[in-house]
């Protein structure tokens, strides 16, 4: 369960502690990705040493791969990868926006065509949280309908009809023990889908609230508006999760408006193409600018990438395709994310967030071509 800490004097940032059945995660927090059961690059230990407190696993690619029988017969999904901190699974509801090329929504749910080899697959309301429970996450989450942002109004108003139905299934459903349900918020831009969706699933008395259609192509803008159009209609005693958000920048502006969670791809997907984030920003290693730059990715760095190689070493096994480049990239990357949640807690328990808030925008500089790429299907 969820218990808030502490509220931001001048904006909505919020400390909190959210109680989960494999242990406590302080808020706010950035969650990485393991999409199949393996964040990229990365082991649990070096997860672990990074202050990583929770994970997320994916319904529909688990399903497929490995399947729930060998899951099952690991002892679940923490046994099986060999996790035993917290993990949220995803519901697959954003496949339903991401494979719409090889699905058809049904009035109980979705059939799919498996993006592997076409056989069929239904997912609904109780299939996925079936899996969930097999997979006895900590956190799971509701299926719901995620449609296109720039979607017609007709079609935002089915989606927000959809996923109240669904919630209210999947709420009736059976869990793993301990496990909690999030219910996620639909409704893309409009004020009045979004006010609707949010207060028929605060009726419901989910454990912790998604705002779910952002990160799926709009504009900052619009992302921004999504998320404040829905948090004054969300519970202060219940977390609140922004799905598949987003650059350093962003989560800092998202906590400023009171969002507690986040996961995203971002930290290891650009890792592989030779991206590392700083503080400022982000910069392309492997651009021959660094080919004699023998500074770390960026000075004051206590990761272990910045405590013993250089840009130019990077780059160097970045450009021959090197995997120990793709790790260290990824390592950089991803302490970075868990780095910059740990000073956010630090200055929301000082009082000092406002200042923090202010300063790290003013210095940061938005990459377009990561904005524009901010997750793939497959990893999310």
């Amino acid at each position: 369960m969820f218990e808030l800490l502490k509220t931001d004097a001048h904006t909505r940032a919020r400390l909190g502690r959210l109680t989960t059945a494999h242990g406590v995660v302080d808020t706010p927090v950035y969650m990485p990705v393991g999409t199949q059961a393996s964040v990229k690059a990365l082991d649990p230990r070096e997860l672990i040493e990074m202050g990583t407190q929770i994970i997320l696993g994916n319904t529909y690619h688990l399903n497929i791969r490995p399947g729930l029988d060998i899951i099952r017969a690991a002892g679940g999904l923490h046994r099986f990868m060999n996790w035993e901190r917290p993990i949220l699974t995803d519901s697959g509801g954003f496949q339903v926006f991401s494979l719409a090329k090889i699905r058809k929504i049904k009035p109980h749910g979705v059939e799919f065509r498996s993006h592997l080899d076409g056989s069929p697959l239904f997912l609904g309301p109780k299939e996925a949280m079936e899996i969930q429970r097999v997979l006895g996450s900590d956190i799971a989450m509701a299926f719901d309908e995620c449609p296109p942002h720039d979607a017609p109004a007709k079609e935002q108003k089915l989606a927000v009809e959809r996923t109240i139905r669904w919630a209210r299934e999947c709420r009736e459903q059976p869990r793993a023990p301990g496990q909690l349900v999030f219910g996620i918020v639909q409704g893309g831009a409009n004020p009045a889908l979004r006010e609707e969706c949010a207060k028929a699933l605060v009726a419901m008395d989910f454990d912790g609230y998604a705002i779910g259609g952002v990160s799926v192509g709009e504009p900052e803008p619009e992302m921004l508006k999504a998320i404040e159009l829905t948090e004054p209609f969300l519970p202060a005693h219940k977390a609140r999760y922004a799905m598949g958000l987003g650059t350093p920048a962003q989560m800092i502006e998202l906590i400023a408006r009171g969002v507690d969670m986040f996961d995203c791809v971002l930290p290891t997907r650009v890792a592989r193409n030779g991206t590392a984030y700083t503080r400022k920003g982000a910069i392309g290693i492997k651009g021959g600018a660094y080919k004699a730059d023998f500074r770390p990715i960026e000075e004051g760095c206590d990761c272990f990438a910045c405590r013993n190689f250089t840009r130019a070493y990077l780059r160097h096994l970045l450009n021959v395709n090197e995997i120990l480049g793709l790790r260290m990239m990824s390592v950089h990357n991803s302490h970075l994310f868990l780095k910059i949640m740990a000073e956010v807690r630090a200055h929301l328990a000082a009082g000092t967030f406002t200042e923090f808030y202010r300063e790290f925008i003013a210095n940061y500089t938005p990459s377009r071509k990561i904005l524009a790429a901010r997750k793939t299907e497959t990893e999310r």
